[in-house]
């Protein structure tokens, strides 16, 4: 009964690659303790959380449910991948997201990330609550403690050290896993064409729909030109685009040091692309003029963690994951 425990502390053993591995193949089969999609959601959450843990490899629960709401709305709602057969019980996190729908006249057609930010707070914390009955407990029990602890009343999450470096390193191959085993247990529980259609909808949940809000912060505190070519950009120039410098489908999160502005061009050009190493002086460069303009006026902006270390961290495990076909503009 993991799933009831208020703390779990973590067993601080001493873990080969192997040792993690076979636990993941538990976890993301039926033979884990509670088959339900909610252990790849949070899984998936950690993985989105991955480069925002402090020195200690913590996170707060805060953060995590931000992911997991996010994951969930646009699994339930967005896409309508509820569980049908009436005869079972509807999981409470169904539940909760379809009441908060119901009760807040919020569109079908709406994706997370369109939700009124007030809303999507009040949401953030129904979730968190669920999460503390539900989910932390259960994928705590099905690692056998190996991979976090965890403290409801501090609302405090800790990453195993070397479940944390392993993750970054074979981050890619755990996102694929993870969601062709969540799309295969939709599947079995809703009446769908097929598993690939699933992985489509499985694959964009984390996605926003809109970077918008960050294309007003950078131009208000950066010339407005491109980050690569340097061609000048105005706000009503529509080819103008906010890119992922690390490409979202390896970093699976928007990170406001990760993300610059670019002309139609070169974003179009980049695609699912590794810019120049040269840049990274550049974008390092960047994030410490915004570490001070931002930290000034948002002390609990997503810079707090930030460190220099990180995306050069993250340039390296991208090309570690098969992003090593490197870009440059013309």
């Amino acid at each position: 009964m993991s799933h009831k425990l208020k703390v779990g502390e973590l067993r601080e053993e001493y873990l080969i690659e192997e040792d993690i591995w076979r636990v993941f193949t538990v976890v993301l089969s039926n033979k884990s303790a509670k088959s339900a999609t909610y252990k790849y959601a949070l899984i998936k959450a950690m993985i989105e959380n991955l480069y925002q843990v402090n020195h200690h490899h913590e996170l707060n629960y805060d953060q995590l449910a931000y992911s997991f709401a996010k994951i969930y709305w646009n699994l339930i709602i967005h896409h309508g991948l509820v569980k049908q057969n009436s005869s079972d019980r509807r999981a409470r996190v169904v539940t909760e997201m379809l009441d908060f729908q119901h009760k807040h006249g919020i569109p079908s057609d709406f994706s997370f990330d369109k939700i009124k930010a007030s809303l999507q707070l009040k949401l953030v914390s129904k979730i968190k609550s669920v999460m503390k009955i539900n989910v932390f407990g259960a994928l705590y029990g099905d690692t056998n403690a190996l991979f976090y602890e965890f403290d409801h009343r501090t609302e405090y999450f800790r990453f195993h050290s070397t479940v944390h470096e392993f993750m970054l390193k074979y981050q890619r191959l755990i996102v694929n896993l993870t969601n062709y085993h969540m799309a295969k247990m939709i599947e079995e529980l809703n009446e769908y064409p097929s598993t690939s259609y699933l992985l489509d909808k499985v694959e964009s949940i984390a996605k926003r729909s809109s970077l918008k809000p960050y294309e007003e912060v950078l131009l208000n505190y950066f010339e407005a030109t491109c980050f690569y070519c340097g061609k000048s950009l105005t706000r009503g120039n529509r080819a103008s685009h906010v890119d992922h410098f690390i490409p979202w489908s390896f970093v699976q999160s928007d990170q406001i040091w990760n993300l610059v502005m670019a002309c139609g061009t070169c974003n179009i050009q980049k695609k699912d692309k590794l810019p120049k190493r040269d840049y990274l002086d550049d974008i390092i460069a960047r994030n410490n003029q915004l570490q001070e303009v931002i930290q000034e006026k948002d002390r609990d902006s997503s810079l707090r963690h930030y460190h220099d270390q990180k995306i050069v961290l993250l340039y390296d495990y991208s090309i570690k994951n098969g992003f090593d076909d490197i870009w440059v503009p013309n």
